[in-house]
């Protein structure tokens, strides 16, 4: 049988910007994307019936099968393009679950980009984005990968030059945060300032990281931080130990830390881990980087 392998990377948000709350439920925002070189592993095999089945090894509660994005990719995919076979899609999980890095989304769009391959459709990046649109805002930028600003619901999507090389310390305390929550708190009228998203991106475009870690700031920080401290207290180890800036990514509550060097990076990591677990907390913790495809 015909399979297809995927490497799904997550991402982390290095501005973002609540601009106002829509009509339809939605909110407008104004954020800078980054793919960063954490992924989960997605193999697809194409089936002789017409079934969708999902094998993932996560002891994560990841949700009834018909609700999971891979699934509804999967099946948007097949009524779209006339798919009359089916696929056996084995997931291994390493993104954290619900942290504020796509990890569904990507999941999602590694299975779009994947079947477009196993069943030689011959769909561009760009058609495929527009389709998996309605399944979510972070899965078009997902299929793009790279650098992005992200404007209207997220799906406005403007490439951008990558960042310069550094090294990311990102860490997945163990609470787990509302998205609808937090947004729904969001004091958008009693923001005195906003993030400079149109100044990172111009350090973006200048190759300047210091330019950029300098402008790294999340409104969302103003409503989840308040309820979990240790968001806070993260960021100050994080920073404390050499890092540029350290900011929290989308509602979180995933922090990452940015690092020029290596070494830096590798020893921020181990003073974080030594300290929580000192108070007994068990945190995800990565060492990473930026990826941007060549």
């Amino acid at each position: 049988m015909e399979t297809r392998s995927y490497k799904a990377r997550a991402k982390i948000n290095l501005g973002l910007d609540v601009c106002r709350h829509l009509e339809n439920g939605y909110h407008e925002v104004k954020m800078v994307m980054q793919t960063v070189d954490i992924y989960d592993e997605l193999t697809l095999k194409k089936r002789q019936d017409s079934d969708i089945i999902l094998l993932i090894n996560s002891v994560d509660n990841l949700g009834a099968l018909e609700d999971n994005l891979i699934y509804k990719a999967a099946k948007r995919m097949m009524g779209h393009y006339n798919i009359t076979q089916g696929v056996e899609v084995s997931l291994k999980k390493n993104i954290p679950v619900a942290a504020g890095m796509a990890g569904g989304s990507t999941d999602a769009a590694a299975v779009m980009l994947a079947m477009n391959e196993l069943f030689a459709l011959g769909r561009s990046k760009e058609e495929l984005m527009e389709l998996a649109l309605p399944l979510g805002a972070d899965i078009p930028f997902c299929i793009m990968g790279g650098t992005a600003l992200a404007e209207g619901i997220g799906e406005k999507l403007t490439p951008l030059p990558p960042p310069p090389d550094a090294q990311l310390v990102v860490v997945k305390p163990p609470i787990m945060v509302s998205t609808a929550k937090v947004y729904q708190s969001l004091d958008l009228g009693g923001m005195k300032t906003h993030p400079d998203i149109d100044g990172m991106v111009q350090a973006l475009r200048d190759g300047d990281l210091r330019g950029i870690t300098q402008r790294m700031e999340n409104v969302m920080e103003t409503v989840t931080e308040q309820e979990f401290p240790i968001i806070t207290d993260i960021k100050k180890m994080l920073k404390g130990n050499g890092a540029l800036n350290a900011m929290m990514s989308g509602s979180g509550p995933s922090i990452f830390g940015v690092f020029q060097e290596s070494a830096a990076a590798v020893t921020a990591a181990d003073y974080v881990r030594r300290t929580l677990e000192q108070k007994d907390i068990h945190a995800q913790i990565y060492v990473t980087r930026f990826y941007n495809e060549q």
